[in-house]
């Protein structure tokens, strides 16, 4: 029997619905917790890179790992997927960005429902991409919420939330790990509370709802008008893809990391100022010369890490040097153009 603490666990039949590394320290922990997963249900192998290899999920990886049994249909809302699905007599079911919408017909199998793990504060950030635009949006706290999915995006009712501070510093992939154990053992307690009613799921307030969608490419790219400081989150929140970037020269730059700055100048949105730092070290000596975008109302970024496409990316130092960038304070280019 599994346990939580000093509690014991009900030990459940279920079918895993997943894709991403996020949902793999979910399926871990039902395995550790002694559920027995009849079926595991991921997306299809992908083409991936430059030469389009078929890479499995995730998920898929985990499962076989642990030989566990994976199914992978293309399209999970057809009849004879449900049918397979029912076969199983699953008494739950656990989804954890599975990627395709589930059918109602589907959501009626388990007598228990389907359970969900969000990445977010329910009902804050409904959507595809919570983590990232958590960051992007600079929210100084999120966390994770277990939910009784329905047929509506995010709107089933909340079983249970776990909270946590989002540090100012923070970028989606080292917090998206954070989340991922922590929605793990928020769906042990779930799956447990629902089972001997101490966990009663309740309605979600729609009224405060907002919304994080998938992420396209173009929200990546950067309003130099905009202030330092959402320029910053951006750059944080919309790690891995597509990330932050500009126009530098014509060519795409990528940012990844940046540090926001005392610094001030009168200048135009997108103007890149190199030169001596004027921001000090806590050990009260001077940081080398650095690299500076002004943003909206002149407040600035120094920039820490780029990538110019086709390039790998790189220290902030080493980039200005290979773009003949450490000529004094009056080296003032425009970025995004």
């Amino acid at each position: 029997m599994g346990q939580i603490g000093n509690l014991p666990l009900a030990i459940m039949n279920l079918i895993f619905l997943g894709t991403p590394e996020f949902a793999v320290p979910t399926l871990e922990a039902l395995l550790a917790a002694d559920h027995k997963i009849l079926q595991v249900v991921t997306q299809p192998d992908r083409p991936k890179g430059r030469k389009q290899v078929l890479e499995p999920s995730p998920v898929k990886i985990a499962a076989l790992r642990h030989n566990l049994t994976v199914w992978q249909p293309e399209k999970i809302r057809q009849a004879d997927s449900v049918a397979h699905l029912r076969a199983l007599s699953p008494e739950a079911m656990v989804i954890v960005g599975y990627g395709q919408i589930i059918p109602q017909s589907i959501i009626d199998i388990a007598p228990l429902g389907i359970i969900n793990v969000h990445a977010s504060l329910l009902p804050e950030l409904r959507g595809a991409a919570p983590i990232q635009w958590s960051i992007a949006r600079g929210y100084q706290k999120t966390g994770v919420t277990t939910m009784r999915i329905d047929a509506g995006l995010d709107t089933g009712d909340i079983a249970l939330k776990w909270e946590t501070p989002v540090d100012p510093e923070e970028t989606a992939p080292e917090l998206s790990p954070r989340l991922a154990a922590a929605g793990a053992d928020l769906l042990l307690k779930t799956l447990d509370g629902l089972a001997n009613g101490t966990v009663k799921p309740v309605r979600q307030d729609s009224t405060h709802a907002t919304w994080a969608p998938i992420l396209k490419k173009e929200d990546g790219r950067i309003d130099w008008t905009l202030p330092a400081q959402t320029i910053h989150n951006l750059i944080r929140g919309l790690q891995p893809w597509p990330g932050a970037y500009t126009m530098f020269r014509g060519q795409s730059l990528h940012l990844w990391r940046s540090r926001l700055v005392a610094s001030r100048w009168d200048l135009a949105p997108g103007a890149l100022v190199t030169g001596p730092c004027t921001e000090w070290e806590q050990n009260g000596t001077a940081r080398a010369g650095g690299i500076f975008a002004v943003a909206g109302d002149g407040s600035a970024l120094e920039l820490l890490e780029l990538q110019l496409e086709g390039r790998k990316r790189m220290p902030a130092g080493v980039f200005a040097n290979g773009h003949m960038l450490n000529n004094g304070i009056t080296n003032i280019e425009q970025l995004g153009k």
